[in-house]
This record gives structure tokens, C-alpha cells and sequence, in this order.
């Protein structure tokens, strides 16, 4: 039976996100990046001075991978994919929205150890009415663009690869399902797919993802105010009580990888629920006891 741990969480930003999202370490830079998916804007914040520097975009954000030369970013905005340039704030269109913008959005979005930067989707239409309908995965690399993936779902998340490259994690959100894919790193290619863990209803959806060195799989609870940890075989290790119900996302940082930050949201929750949960749209952190895989920031 898995237990619950109630261990010392450090506000690092009371920032108030809409929905804060996609915490990225950078090694190079020993800061941590990040998004508010519907402000919208990109991130940096830097722990050895607790300043941070802001970007903001033209739409909802996704999901980024970060780039080196020259420094910016690949932004995933609900109407395509662009670069970010740092230094002018400058966006530029690499490739348009694969899907119908005023049905959906990028959500989620992860780079391989080669480059190749994995986006998901949500159903998040604009205007009320629709019927939910599912998106496709797609990858995207600066040479050839997006590529169509074999994966369908109303909502990704959870992206993460296992320590050896060889699976690749991700959720259906509303589902509840985590599903592990065989994974091709040299082909850049998903296999064949099982469920790796399930989390019931009461605990929210599956959302952000880490992994550890031990093949635990972190998994934010959205609605459920906890991370849970998954052991390597998908049975429940233990779960870590947040002062947030809506946690979108954890990932490992600092110099050894032995911290965790998590993003959060105050998105849909109402004003009596926003006065009992002060905290929402936080940016925390804590130190879970494991130490992360290093994982690629970058997509070129």
C-alpha cells in the first residue's frame, strides 16, 4: 500500500499563475524555465539571486524547448510552432498549427536526448459548444518540421523518458491513463504501447511528469493536490501532500538534480476556493529524497 509523506515545501514564487506549466532545468544555466499557459508567457528564473526575467507571447502556450544559438526558444502557441528570440522578443512562424486553433492548443511538450521536440494537444475550444474531440502527438525538428505521430487523445501529458531512453511516458489526461511506449531514439519513433499506471478519478488526471534515477515516475495529480510516485512497475510508491490542488507539473533541478520544482494553477477554481488555497498558481519546490534523470532542454 502506498503512503503519504508530508515533507517541508518551499514557496520559490508566489506567482499567481493561470496555469503555470512545463518546469524546464537548464543545466547550462543552472535556472529553471517555465510557462503560464493563458497569460500568456515564458519564464526564467534564477535560484542563486531569486530574479527572474519574463517573455510575453502572442498566444496559449503549450509547451518550449529552449535553444542555444542563437538563445531563445521553440514556442508552442495555439496557432503553430515559432521561434523566440531572447534578446528582441521577436517571434517567427516555423510551422503552422496542425489542427483547427479555435478547437485546440498544444499542451505539454518535451525534447528527446536527440533534439527532437515531442508536443501534445488539448481539446481547449475558445468558444463553448463543441464536442470534445481527440488531437494527434506530433514531434518537430528545425529541419523537417512536424511530423504526425501515431497517438490520439483529448488531452496529453506526462511526457518523460525512462533512464535508458528506451520508453517513452505519456498520459491521456482524461482517460487517467499513463501509457509507456517502446521507444526508438535513433528513428525518433514511438512502439508499441501498454498502460503503465492508472490514477482513479478521486485524485484528479495525470498531469506533468518526472523520472529518477531509480525509474520512479513522478506524476502530478491535477485536482488531487499531491505528486504520486510510481515505482518502475507501475505500483504506487508513495504520494507528497501539496498546498495546491492543482499541480501541473514537477521537475528535477539544481546542481545534482536533487530538488524538485512544481508548477501549479489557480485556473477554474472560484473565489471561495481561491481564499481557502492562497498558494494556487504557485511555484514550488522540495526535495523528494531521489535524484533525477538529466533530461534535454534543448532542440537545437
Amino acid at each position: 500500500m502506498e503512503k503519504t509523506e508530508h515533507i517541508e515545501i518551499e514557496v520559490v514564487l508566489d506567482a499567481g499563475a493561470i496555469i503555470g506549466e512545463s518546469p524546464t532545468w537548464s543545466a547550462a544555466e543552472r535556472a529553471l524555465y517555465w510557462i503560464d499557459v493563458k497569460k500568456p508567457a515564458l519564464y526564467c528564473y534564477d535560484p542563486a539571486d531569486s530574479g527572474q526575467r519574463s517573455w510575453r507571447l502572442s498566444s496559449d502556450v503549450g509547451g518550449f524547448a529552449l535553444t542555444a544559438d542563437p538563445p531563445g526558444a521553440v514556442v508552442a502557441l495555439r496557432e503553430g510552432v515559432f521561434a523566440l528570440d531572447f534578446a528582441s522578443d521577436a517571434l517567427k512562424r516555423l510551422a503552422p498549427a496542425p489542427f483547427d486553433p479555435s478547437l485546440f492548443r498544444f499542451n505539454e511538450g518535451a525534447c528527446d536526448s536527440a533534439g527532437r521536440f515531442w508536443i501534445g494537444v488539448m481539446f481547449d475550444p475558445i468558444e463553448a459548444g463543441p464536442l470534445p474531440r481527440e488531437g494527434a502527438l506530433h514531434s518537430f525538428r528545425v529541419d523537417s518540421g512536424l511530423r504526425l505521430e501515431p497517438d490520439a487523445a483529448q488531452l496529453h501529458n506526462g511526457m518523460a523518458w525512462s533512464g535508458d531512453g528506451r520508453t517513452f511516458y505519456l498520459s491521456h489526461s482524461m482517460s487517467g491513463e499513463i501509457l509507456a511506449f517502446e521507444f526508438d531514439l535513433a528513428a525518433g519513433r514511438i512502439g508499441a504501447r501498454r498502460v503503465f499506471a492508472r490514477l482513479p478519478p478521486a485524485l484528479g488526471i495525470p498531469d506533468g511528469a518526472a523520472v529518477d534515477t531509480e525509474g520512479g515516475y513522478w506524476c502530478a495529480c491535477h485536482g488531487g493536490g499531491r505528486l504520486r510516485r510510481f515505482r518502475a512497475d507501475g505500483s504506487i510508491d508513495r504520494d507528497i501532500l501539496l498546498p495546491v490542488s492543482q499541480p501541473t507539473m514537477c521537475a528535477f533541478g539544481g546542481a545534482t538534480l536533487e530538488e524538485m520544482y512544481v508548477t501549479s494553477a489557480r485556473d477554474k477554481l472560484d473565489a471561495d476556493q481561491l481564499a481557502r488555497e492562497p498558494l494556487a498558481g504557485a511555484l514550488l519546490r522540495l526535495r523528494p529524497g531521489e535524484r533525477g534523470v538529466p533530461r534535454s532542454s534543448s532542440v537545437w
